[in-house]
């Protein structure tokens, strides 16, 4: 009887079969025959899991709509051919698919009684690249029966029913890709492959991800050049910016080190002048104050490479009458060596001060600067050193002397640092000192003390000091120990060992007679 009725239907409808879509908008105007009740009787007894067997039923709380059913029938029918279905009977065709066809597509979907009846054995719907506008068609839905829903490369929008998506248990295969969806519950997503979304607004855009990606690449390129050249230029100009672990010579100075240091050899930073060696006071990075000795001269490459060799074996120097040595910068246009910088007044200034009204006080600085000297002259001869009342600091209540000029790279000889300390010990005595502006004015100071000693010695002895007639005598031994050192004659010239003894002697001396 079913068969009957589906093939009454296809007779009556089939010579406008080309033009289905127009007999489906004639629905409204067709009534079922007279017939049809007893026809969907039969059929429900035959098979009663057709779904409008629901609306016939005794059991039923809504009354049968044999119009809607009548509708369905004939759209069923229709669907079945416009879908290519190979057995279009009793309701059995296995998918719906309607491709690139907008308004047929379109017609059909706003058929909800279909959908309501839909039928148990479709397992396939594909409404694939129809320009459907509308929300996500929530009607086809009422067809949970199915495996496979394609709604691809359509213009579908709002969000994606995902409850009721969840309850399709048999739905293994989706396809939103190409819409413009949003959802609520990103976890349904991961049910299904990630190319069923392509494109559908329900994740990241891949052609907007890969620019993304490769924007993030370059800016990673970017800063890691940056911190490459950052780390470079720290590594080679500002190594103090580093962690002490990570430099490889923390006494190793650059120019930009000391440039910073001294506010770029600022005047305002500039200690004294001498010949070949300006000095600054500068802070280093780690608040430490330094003195600077910047050396003038230029000098070869050769040279340069002997500078740094002494300045290795300076910096080992530890003795408590030497200012402990920082470093030193040995670039191709800076050669200077760093030391710690000292508060104390140097010599020159305490000679000046009441507090050197003591003999026993000068022999004592003059004991330490002996002291200093002896340990370079015989652990580290190479070494040679700028000593006069000016660069000799004073530091604690002793006085203790520090010797803080060390000369690097002219090569003095044992002879003419003995030389230097005659003239030191003088100046201790005297509180006078050279004219450094006269080339011959060193020769002319010894004459000069000479011609007084030891006959007339009370003329050059400094006035400040209260010497008492006992140990004048003593004062005497001390200025002939300073013009043997400064005698030309090497065969006259005391060691660095009798000088020590020497002034070691006169000191003791001074004590008993204090």
């Amino acid at each position: 009887m079913a068969s009957s009725l589906f093939i009454f239907f296809l007779s009556l409808f089939h010579p406008l079969s080309v033009l289905s879509a127009t007999v489906l908008e004639d629905l409204a105007t067709l009534t079922p025959p007279p017939d049809f009740t007893t026809t969907i009787t039969t059929n429900c007894l035959r098979n009663p899991l057709l779904r409008y067997c629901n609306s016939t039923s005794s059991s039923s709380s809504s009354p049968m709509n044999i119009a809607e059913i009548f509708r369905y029938t004939i759209v069923a029918s229709h669907l079945c051919n416009e879908s290519k279905n190979p057995n279009c009977v009793d309701d059995s065709f296995p998918k719906i698919r309607i491709h690139s066809r907008p308004k047929t597509a379109a017609l059909y979907l706003s058929f909800d009684f279909f959908w309501k009846y839909c039928p148990l054995t479709v397992l396939e719907i594909e409404l694939v690249n129809n320009s459907l506008k509308s929300e996500f068609p929530t009607n086809v839905l009422s067809c949970a029966q199915v495996r496979t829903l394609d709604l691809s490369h359509n213009q579908l929008s709002g969000s994606v029913p995902v409850q009721i998506l969840s309850g399709l248990t048999n739905l293994t295969h989706l396809n939103l890709s190409y819409n413009r969806f949003s959802i609520s519950d990103s976890e349904f997503l991961k049910r299904f492959n990630a190319s069923s979304f392509l494109h559908s607004g329900l994740l990241p855009d891949a052609k907007r991800h890969k620019t993304k990606v490769l924007v993030l690449l370059i800016v990673f390129l970017i800063v890691v050049v940056l911190l490459c050249c950052c780390l470079g230029w720290l590594c080679l100009k500002r190594p103090d910016y580093l962690p002490r672990t990570c430099r490889r010579r923390s006494h190793k100075f650059t120019s930009a080190m000391l440039d910073a240091a001294t506010d770029e050899f600022s005047d305002q930073r500039l200690v004294s002048k001498r010949d070949g060696v300006d000095i600054y006071r500068g802070t280093l990075r780690d608040g430490r104050e330094a003195k600077i000795e910047v050396y003038t001269e230029k000098v070869s490459k050769a040279k340069r490479r002997e500078f740094e060799e002494e300045c290795e074996a300076v910096l080992k120097l530890r003795h408590k009458n030497l200012v402990r040595v920082l470093g030193w910068c040995n670039s191709r246009n800076l050669r200077a060596l760093v030391t710690e910088w000292t508060n104390g007044e140097n010599v020159e200034t305490w000679l000046s001060s009441s507090s050197a009204s003591s003999w026993r006080r000068r022999l004592r600085v003059v004991m330490g600067v002996v002291e200093g000297v002896s340990y370079l002259s015989e652990q580290w001869p190479e070494i040679t050193f700028d000593l006069d009342t000016s660069s000799v600091l004073l530091s604690g209540d002793g006085p203790e002397p520090l010797i803080s000029q060390f000369k690097i790279g002219d090569g003095n000889s044992s002879s003419t640092n003995i030389f230097t300390f005659g003239l030191f010990l003088l100046e201790m005595i005297t509180s006078l000192k050279p004219d450094e502006v006269q080339e011959d004015s060193a020769m002319r100071y010894l004459e000069y003390i000479r011609v007084h000693c030891p006959g007339n010695v009370e003329r050059v002895v400094d006035e400040k000091m209260k010497i008492e007639e006992r140990t004048l005598e003593k004062v005497k031994e001390a200025i002939t120990l300073g013009l043997m050192c400064t005698d030309g004659t090497p065969l006259k010239q005391q060691s660095f060992t009798q000088i020590y003894d020497m002034v070691v002697s006169l000191y003791e001396s001074s004590s008993r007679h204090h």
